[in-house]
């Protein structure tokens, strides 16, 4: 489980389709092999580390390329880092699983005073679970909603998050990693049933 509060900003060394390789600091001061990090809002499983390059390596599976932006991930690129939370921590953003639903496409960043206000194009399956002023993961960050529309939503990103995330990287087009509020999820899963057996 993860917060969604970015850690650092990770440097991919290497990527063969299967084994990441993710160059960090902060995050490999207490990393150990079988524990879970957060890569760009995915969980995944740390079975390497090297002091020496300051590295740290995952394996993926087809599931993760499905559902991520991975596959345009390549020497240099940037990605978020998380590593997960201890019990008794502060929980600075939301509950965060690091199960990533799908890919969005940024539609549009414009400027609004001291913020940024960034559309995000989203499948129906994604947007049905995002709810005005509630949580999303973006990247692997904890993201206030500000609106949502029927097939995409928008989100208001201060200075210091900007400049401390991949979220500069990210001009109009780019691909990110969504992962939805856990608690919409249960609760749209939950009432299901209910709805489907309404009388029409």
């Amino acid at each position: 489980m993860f917060s969604g509060i970015i850690e650092e900003v990770g440097t991919v060394e290497s990527f063969d389709g299967e084994t990441l390789v993710v160059r960090g600091n902060q995050v490999l001061e207490d990393l150990k092999i079988s524990e879970s990090i957060m890569v760009a809002g995915a969980c995944l499983t740390v079975t390497a580390l090297s002091e020496s390059d300051s590295t740290f390596t995952v394996e993926t599976v087809p599931e993760t390329l499905v559902r991520t932006n991975f596959g345009d991930l390549k020497p240099a690129s940037k990605v978020n880092l998380e590593r997960s939370l201890r019990f008794g921590d502060r929980v600075g953003g939301h509950m965060v699983q690091g199960h990533v639903d799908g890919i969005g496409r940024i539609r549009s960043v414009i400027e609004d005073g001291n913020s940024k206000i960034i559309v995000i194009e989203a499948a129906e399956n994604i947007i049905e679970n995002v709810v005005e002023k509630g949580f999303i993961t973006v990247d692997g960050t904890s993201l206030t909603v500000v609106d949502r529309n029927a097939d995409s939503f928008s989100i208001a990103i201060i200075p210091f998050t900007f400049d401390h995330t991949t979220m500069n990287e990210r001009p109009e087009g780019s691909k990110v990693n969504l992962e939805a509020d856990v608690t919409a999820k249960y609760v749209a899963n939950l009432i299901a049933p209910y709805l489907n057996n309404l009388p029409k």
